[in-house]
């Protein structure tokens, strides 16, 4: 299995591949090997392609008992704890190459975290975190064992986790990061993922990835930065394939304590809108039960930071129906548009909510509405006289009958939800 980039895509053996991905941060501490393989088998007929892992310990995982870490731990009253990073666990490892293994069997892309912000000094976790932080010259040893070790599997790698860059310190530790793995696996593809709403990535890095990873993340107020960030981004000149790979989790509550939770419908206006906004190489997913891992009692989260309400068991998570939503956008994307889709950057109806995209000779155009309203095409080449439309129910799967109420104007569809409309030249 061979990944590469072409242009604003990533390509699988040489076919495009739209990277479908779930989050499961916590897989390696938290997951039994018989729940891996239900979890694996029941996302792969979902359709998903991918799935992220952090491979240390996710610093706001839910309670496990495992007690499998990837270096000798110790743990204190008050809950803070410290690990040993001069001493890897083999028998850590050895799990997590197993579970990899399970991965590889079901044609499931890993994309692999090399050092989360909570091991990093001076990112904005690292201020919170309850663990210690990772001493640079151990840096070199742990990054060159993994990635040798699991260069096998042909995985993605995101260099670091929910970062920031607020210092030379930090800058400096994921320089050494992002070296040492590229010495060891120079095939694989490289980003960073990086925190949410944010997509300020040295230049030094920025020039060398893969592609560009953001999360519009689980802020309220931030939810727009779904397209406002890869509309920036192409603005910019970054004309790699960029991804959103953190929009908000279906049922995870607004962070910072803000009352309320996502829902499918939430997620699906996430993902649309950064696929129609220049982040059309893929989507990721996350279920708030999922990527922490949690079982119904267990301890969960890190209050003082996001500050996120409880997950839901992860028996109750993974059949939450917005991950067949994505999986569906996925589907219509590949479908619709095989060799990929640029925005449009025209405003509709003076509404920036509503996205658009074109194909690449622009005789088809893709419009998500996030809720039902009559579309004025007047700034497009499309009209009643030379386009077919159709409409997509995005909460039923359905296709709905759409009229045309002017020649340049589309009628309300009898959807009730969120929809996308679909124009052809003829």
């Amino acid at each position: 299995m061979m990944l590469s980039i072409k242009n604003q895509q990533i390509y699988k053996n040489g076919k495009p591949f739209f990277y479908y991905a779930d989050t499961c941060w916590s897989a390696f501490t938290n997951i039994s090997n018989d729940d891996w393989k239900y979890y694996l088998n029941y996302r792969k007929q979902q359709g998903f392609n991918t799935i992220q892992i952090n491979i240390l310990k996710q610093w706001d995982a839910s309670g496990d008992d495992l007690n499998i870490y990837p270096f000798p731990i110790t743990t204190n009253e008050d809950g803070s704890y410290s690990f040993d990073y001069s001493t890897l666990n083999t028998n850590y490892f050895d799990r997590a190459e197993k579970m990899l293994i399970e991965m590889q069997k079901r044609d499931l892309v890993p994309v692999l975290v090399l050092m989360w912000a909570n091991y990093v000094p001076g990112t904005w976790a690292s201020h919170i975190a309850k663990n210690n932080l990772f001493p640079y010259e151990a840096i070199e040893k742990y990054v060159t064992y993994v990635t040798k070790r699991f260069k096998k599997f042909n995985p993605i790698y995101f260099v670091s986790g929910d970062t920031d860059f607020p210092s030379e310190e930090t800058t400096k530790y994921y320089r050494k990061v992002f070296e040492v793995a590229k010495q060891n696996d120079s095939n694989a593809l490289y980003s960073f993922h990086i925190k949410g709403r944010f997509e300020q990535l040295p230049d030094e890095f920025k020039n060398k990835i893969d592609f560009f990873s953001y999360q519009s993340g689980h802020n309220f107020e931030g939810q727009s930065t779904a397209y406002k960030i890869p509309i920036h981004q192409r603005i910019l000149g970054f004309n790699k394939p960029i991804i959103n790979t953190e929009p908000c989790y279906e049922q995870i509550s607004y962070s910072r304590n803000m009352y309320g939770r996502y829902s499918a419908r939430d997620v699906r206006k996430a993902s649309w809108s950064s696929v129609l906004s220049g982040a059309n190489a893929g989507i990721t997913y996350g279920a708030h039960g999922i990527w922490s891992w949690h079982h119904t009692g267990a301890t969960f989260g890190i209050v003082e930071g996001e500050g996120f309400d409880a997950p839901f068991d992860w028996h109750d998570a993974i059949h939450f129906n917005g991950a067949n939503d994505i999986a569906f956008l996925k589907n219509i994307i590949l479908r619709e548009f095989p060799n990929g889709c640029s925005p449009t950057n025209i405003l509709i109806n003076n509404e920036e909510s509503i996205r658009s995209a074109f194909n690449k000779t622009r005789n088809k155009l893709i419009i998500y509405v996030p809720t039902n309203t009559k579309i004025n095409l007047k700034d497009f080449n499309f009209d009643e006289t030379n386009s077919k439309v159709k409409v997509i129910d995005l909460l039923n799967h359905n296709n709905k009958s759409l009229n045309w109420f002017k020649p340049k104007t589309l009628d309300m569809s009898n959807v009730q939800a969120d929809s996308v409309i679909i124009l052809s030249k003829e």
